[in-house]
């Protein structure tokens, strides 16, 4: 299938699990992941309606933002090298990928400069994996409440990515810790916006939206196998 019969494929099984979960279909937000991927893949996937659009390198990033109009919204969700956050806090907009101390200051300190508060999302290691970025869970809250004192920063909410694995349901139990973490912080942490819940890839996107994700993240499903 082109990438038309798989963004189609895409959103019915979006709306279906969203309608599983007694949700309006419309309040997830598709981010199709563009790493790797041609301009003119992109371009496709953009004239049939997808505005969103995830990388994960800044320079593959910068390379690829100009080349679409400007209602098309850029993404950053890998991880970010600190020495790049100047190039890219004025394009995108949303980083998934805080994952440090050192990055939230960097992040507010190069968004004030630019008079702008830096909409950022906190990625969290749900699984604990030592191979993954991410603030571990029992460190989220402080990590937030620190991290929403900085003046530069807006806390809209929570990114992970479950462990790998072939059967979609072996996430779902990450997905449900997620789903609690994001309603503590939200209770309970002050300055942190919460609107954004992004967690679901290609394997797993249907658990993710049964259990509460308001993004998801989706590349292979869209545009195929790079």
């Amino acid at each position: 299938m082109g990438i038309r019969e798989n963004l189609q494929e895409v959103r019915e099984k979006v709306a279906g699990a969203a309608r599983r979960a007694g949700r309006d279909p419309g309040d997830i937000e598709l981010v199709a992941v563009s790493k790797s991927v041609s301009i003119e893949k992109i371009t496709e996937a953009y004239a049939l309606g997808a505005k969103n659009f995830g990388e994960n390198k800044a320079q593959e990033f910068l390379r690829k933002h100009s080349h679409l109009p400007a209602d098309a919204r850029w993404h950053f969700i890998g991880h970010l090298q600190t020495n790049k956050v100047r190039k890219i806090i004025e394009k995108v907009h949303l980083i998934h990928s805080l994952d440090r101390v050192a990055l939230a200051e960097e992040i507010s300190r190069a968004a004030e400069e630019n008079n702008l508060r830096a909409p950022v999302l906190i990625q969290v290691n749900i699984g604990g994996q030592g191979d993954r970025y991410g603030i571990l869970p029992d460190q989220v809250s402080s990590f937030a409440a620190g991290a929403a004192r900085l003046p530069g920063l807006e806390i809209k909410g929570l990114m992970a990515m479950a462990p790998w694995c072939e059967d979609p349901e072996a996430a779902r139990p990450y997905f449900r810790k997620m789903a609690s973490l994001f309603k503590q912080v939200k209770e309970n942490v002050p300055g942190v916006s919460m609107e954004y819940f992004s967690m679901g890839m290609t394997g797993d996107y249907q658990v993710a939206v049964e259990e509460g994700a308001n993004i998801i993240r989706v590349g292979t499903a869209i545009f195929g196998p790079r």
